[in-house]
C-alpha cells in the first residue's frame, strides 16, 4: 500500500509538472518494484488515464490548452494505440526493455537540446498530424509511455506552438492514446487493474501540486531536476538490460 501511495504522488507530480504522462517515470519504478515488464506497462497506461484526464483539466483553466489543434492528433493517437497491446503480446519482455532504454535515453537527450520558440505557430494538413498521431500512439502505447516527450519537440520545434501550450497538448495527447491502449492491453491480458487505478487515484495529487508547481519553478531548474531523473531511470534499465 505504502510503495503503491509512494508511485502515485510521484509519478502524478512529474506528469503534471513536464506535461507527460508519467510512464516513463512509473515503468521503471515498477520493474525496480519487481513487477513483470507486460503487467508493468499495463498499470502505467492505467494511471495514465487518470493522470491525464485531470491534468488537462486544470491545463484548459489555466488557459494553456488548444483543444482543437491537439484533437486531430489524439484521434490517431487513439487509432494508433489500438495496435499497442497486439504489438507487445508479440514482442518479448527484454526487446520492451530495450525499446524502453532508447526512448528513455532520447528523453535524456532532449532536456539538453532547448528549442527556440517563434512567434508564428505554422499551419499543418490535418492529415499530417493526424498520421503523426498514428505512428505516436501505436509507439509508444507499446511501452507504456505517452507520447508527449516525442510530440513536444515536434509542436515546438517544427510546428512553432509557444512551449506552455506544446506541453499542455502533449498531455491531452496522452488522454486519447492511455485510453485506447487501455483497451489494447486489457485485450490482451496486460493489466494489473487493482495496482493501476489505486496508483491512479493517487497521482491525481501529484499531478495538481506538479501543474502549481510548473507555473512557479524556473525553466533553468525545472530541465536540471529532469536531467537528474531521466539520468538515474537511464542508468537502472542499461543495467537490466546489459548486466
Amino acid at each position: 500500500m505504502f510503495e503503491m501511495i509512494f508511485l502515485g504522488i510521484v509519478v502524478g507530480m512529474v506528469s503534471g509538472f513536464f506535461g507527460i504522462g508519467g510512464g516513463t517515470i512509473l515503468v521503471p519504478l515498477l520493474l525496480f518494484f519487481g513487477f513483470e515488464t507486460k503487467i508493468a506497462i499495463g498499470i502505467s497506461v492505467v494511471q495514465m488515464v487518470f493522470s491525464s484526464i485531470y491534468g488537462s483539466y486544470l491545463n484548459n483553466k489555466k488557459g494553456t490548452l488548444d483543444v482543437l489543434m491537439v484533437t486531430t492528433i489524439g484521434i490517431g493517437g487513439f487509432i494508433g494505440a489500438l495496435l499497442s497491446g497486439f504489438i507487445a503480446s508479440k514482442v518479448s519482455s527484454s526487446t520492451l526493455e530495450i525499446i524502453f532504454l532508447f526512448f528513455a535515453t532520447f528523453a535524456l537527450l532532449r532536456v539538453f537540446i532547448i528549442t527556440k520558440e517563434h512567434q508564428a505557430q505554422k499551419e499543418v494538413s490535418k492529415i499530417v498530424l493526424f498520421f503523426i498521431g498514428i505512428v505516436l500512439g501505436a509507439i509508444s502505447m507499446t511501452i507504456g509511455v505517452g507520447g508527449s516527450l516525442i510530440l513536444v519537440p515536434i509542436l515546438v520545434g517544427f510546428l512553432h506552438v509557444p512551449l506552455k501550450q506544446a506541453t499542455s497538448a502533449g498531455l491531452f495527447f496522452v488522454v486519447f492514446s492511455s485510453i485506447s491502449g487501455l483497451i489494447s492491453h486489457t485485450l490482451n491480458e496486460h493489466v494489473d487493474f487493482q495496482s493501476g487505478i489505486m496508483i491512479g487515484l493517487v497521482s491525481l495529487v501529484g499531478v495538481y501540486i506538479g501543474i502549481h508547481l510548473k507555473h512557479k519553478i524556473e525553466v533553468t531548474l525545472q530541465r536540471k531536476l529532469l536531467a537528474g531523473f531521466y539520468f538515474l531511470v537511464v542508468a537502472y534499465l542499461a543495467q537490466r538490460v546489459f548486466l
